[in-house]
């Protein structure tokens, strides 16, 4: 669980970040899960942009992720969302 000063960190980090994974109309599919969970390895922290065809809302597509992945949700703005992960081998991010 991150406290909201770590939160914030995220949040000024991934401002200046691009969404790396986009979501259309198929919604959140394991190929999609597959997908995130490679970026969230790699990265820790990644922008995932939910296109307007979209069936989910950004809140539900978050949390849904979250909970599958084991992830952190950092932000929702619009139907942007950024996630978070700590990789267990290669900690890359200090909060």
């Amino acid at each position: 669980m991150l406290t909201s000063k770590q939160r914030a960190k995220l949040r000024g980090m991934a401002n200046t970040m691009d969404a790396i994974i986009r979501i259309g109309k198929e919604g959140i599919t394991e190929r999609v899960l597959r997908q995130i969970d490679e970026a969230l390895t790699a990265r820790e922290l990644i922008k995932i942009t939910l296109e307007k065809n979209c069936d989910k809302n950004p809140k539900e597509a978050i949390a849904y992720i979250c909970e599958k992945l084991n992830a952190e949700p950092v932000q929702v703005i619009g139907r942007k969302i950024v996630i978070y992960r700590m990789s267990e081998e290669n900690p890359r991010i200090q909060i």
